[in-house]
């Protein structure tokens, strides 16, 4: 089973006859590869079982209802134990009490139910934001949860626009050092840069379909799910199989081709053309995809985005799990955009 449809379950035979009078909202979100809905068997060997979040309208009533729980939760639904624990957590009922105001708080940083700024988009990593947009919703009955959840569904038109521009100056950072580390004799540095661009052209990809990326774990997952007719994920796929850097740049050319392709599909800045060439006098074959940075930014008329340099959001600047997991640590890099902005 699921852990959404085990989730949904528990709550609807389990916790909402104890909690009857009493308004709330709840549902499976935040952390988890269940949230995402990939989880398989393998997931249940670990920190398993019936759990949800409980949003009440009033946090005063919290400390009851959590008391209530505590005594009345049975030992076990569906076959799994409902008090559980792992590694250093200790065994208990994993129905988290809580308002939705100090659980957006507590997960992202920031009270998202009174909006995001444009420094709080890019300050809060894409995971986080599927932590509450993915997952199941089992009941809304304060009427702000769906609410939310539907803010937060995709970036705001205009902080989409210079993602996506950030987004492709990383790939025209790298672009042509494929060929550049293969001329040199090194082999493994032109595949190890092959793959860094693999993995930013699948982000592109899910940027361009107004999909957050998943981390690492699950970012091919994701990306496999997408719609793919221009054969993208083969292309990247010979990418990481190539023996030879002939062979790696001819797959990456397909590749930059297709996402060329999509971008010119999405309309979002006049037609950029597409076609593949040499890196100034440098016989790499490449895309020069600042073009497209230049294009989309051309369409960026923020002004707190105009004056920033194109380093993306804190996805870009960093891939460490603990502060992308930790809204203590990234929120602490707002100084980087503020700092970069002539207007503050």
């Amino acid at each position: 089973m699921p852990a959404t449809e085990l989730s949904a379950a528990f709550y609807w035979d389990a916790v909402a006859p104890l909690l009857a009078g009493e308004p709330h909202a709840a549902g499976l979100l935040g952390w988890g590869s269940d949230v995402l809905g990939y989880d398989t068997e393998r997931s249940t060997d670990h920190g398993w079982g019936p759990r949800l979040l409980v949003f009440l309208s009033e946090g005063e009533h919290a400390p009851d209802v959590r008391r209530l729980l505590d005594a009345q939760l049975p030992e076990s639904f569906a076959g799994w134990p409902v008090r559980f624990g792992w590694d250093d957590v200790t065994p208990r009922h994993h129905v988290t009490v809580t308002t939705l105001h100090r659980w957006l708080t507590d997960f992202l940083g920031i009270d998202a139910t009174g909006g995001m700024s444009t420094l709080d988009w890019l300050l809060t990593p894409q995971q986080r934001l599927l932590g509450v947009v993915s997952g199941a919703g089992h009941t809304d009955g304060c009427g702000s949860l769906a609410a939310v959840r539907s803010a937060l569904s995709w970036y705001p038109e205009q902080v989409w626009r210079w993602l996506l521009a950030c987004q492709w100056h990383r790939l025209a950072q790298d672009e042509a050092f494929v060929a550049r580390t293969a001329e040199v004799g090194d082999a493994t540095g032109s595949a190890v840069v092959a793959a860094r661009l693999v993995r930013e052209m699948m982000r592109l990809a899910l940027l361009l379909d107004r999909r957050y990326a998943p981390y690492d774990k699950w970012l091919g997952t994701a990306f496999a799910g997408g719609a793919h007719a221009d054969g993208l994920p083969e292309h990247l796929n010979r990418v990481l199989s190539a023996d030879a850097a002939p062979d790696r740049e001819a797959a990456l050319a397909d590749a930059w081709v297709a996402l060329g392709n999509r971008h010119n599909a999405a309309g979002l800045t006049t037609p950029v053309p597409v076609r593949i060439g040499t890196y100034h006098r440098r016989p790499a074959q490449v895309l020069m995809a600042d073009r497209f940075t230049g294009a989309l930014l051309s369409t960026v008329t923020d002004p707190f985005l105009q004056g920033l340099p194109p380093i993306g959001s804190v996805d870009h600047v960093t891939d460490h799990a603990e502060v992308l997991s930790t809204p203590a640590h990234y929120r602490r890099l707002a100084t980087l955009w503020r700092s970069a902005d002539p207007l503050t």
